[in-house]
This record gives structure tokens, C-alpha cells and sequence, in this order.
């Protein structure tokens, strides 16, 4: 294993494990942000859908188990897939700075959303690389 590599996956893993840590202890803040996107999810849903923290923990629960895998270089490839798949609805969730009208807010939601398309790079970047 190269060591430069399996440093990219910890720096990168890293993100996902902490952030997805704090929203499965408490996931009340994420539940709220995400209850829009959720609830125009479950009126289109052709069946019952979870409630919001419980598809928030569920999302958590992913980061870390993903992020864990990554890190340490288990299946590396599906782990990032998993991880693209939690952070495309979580950016869109979470960041939405095209709909906020205070300078303030709008730029630094705008940050966490370009963050993440860095991180989305980093995350396709793995799945590309073949390596696993």
C-alpha cells in the first residue's frame, strides 16, 4: 500500500467520520435542516418513508461506517460510492445558499457547498482510481 494514498483516504474519511458522529448523537439540527428536502421526498414516496431523524441517523450512520472503510482501506471503492451517495442529498440539504437573502449566510452556506464539492471530487477521484 502506498503510504501517500492511505494518508489521502484518512485526511479524506475523516470528514465524513466526525461530521457523521455528531449527526447520530444528536440529530435533531440535521433533522430540521433536511425536513424540506424529506418531506418533498415523502409526498412523492410510493410507499411510507421513515421518519427525518430516524433517515438522518440512517444518513450518519453511513458517513461513519463509509468513512471508517475508507480510512483504513477496506473496499475503498464501494466505501466512496457510499459516501458520494450520503453527500450529494446532504449538500443539497444542507447548503442550499442560492435561497438565502443575507450576504452572510448566503457566502458561508456557499463555502460549505463548494467544501463539499471538493470533498464529492476527492470521493470520485477513489471510485476512479481502482484501487482497492
Amino acid at each position: 500500500m502506498n503510504m501517500l494514498h492511505a494518508v489521502a483516504r484518512i485526511a479524506l474519511a475523516w470528514v465524513f467520520v466526525r461530521a457523521g458522529f455528531d449527526v447520530f448523537r444528536d440529530p435533531s439540527r440535521a433533522a430540521a435542516t433536511a425536513g424540506p428536502l424529506l418531506s418533498t421526498l415523502r409526498s412523492q414516496a410510493p410507499g411510507p418513508v421513515p421518519d427525518d431523524v430516524t433517515l438522518v441517523r440512517a444518513n450518519a450512520a453511513a458517513q461513519v461506517a463509509g468513512g471508517v472503510a475508507l480510512a483504513v482501506g477496506v473496499a475503498p471503492r464501494l466505501a466512496a460510492a457510499v459516501l458520494i451517495g450520503s453527500l450529494v442529498p446532504t449538500t443539497y440539504a444542507g447548503h442550499p445558499y442560492w435561497t438565502l437573502e443575507d450576504p452572510a449566510q448566503r457566502t458561508g452556506q456557499r463555502n460549505h457547498f463548494n467544501k463539499n464539492l471538493g470533498l464529492l471530487g476527492g470521493l470520485i477521484l477513489v471510485v476512479l482510481s481502482g484501487r482497492n
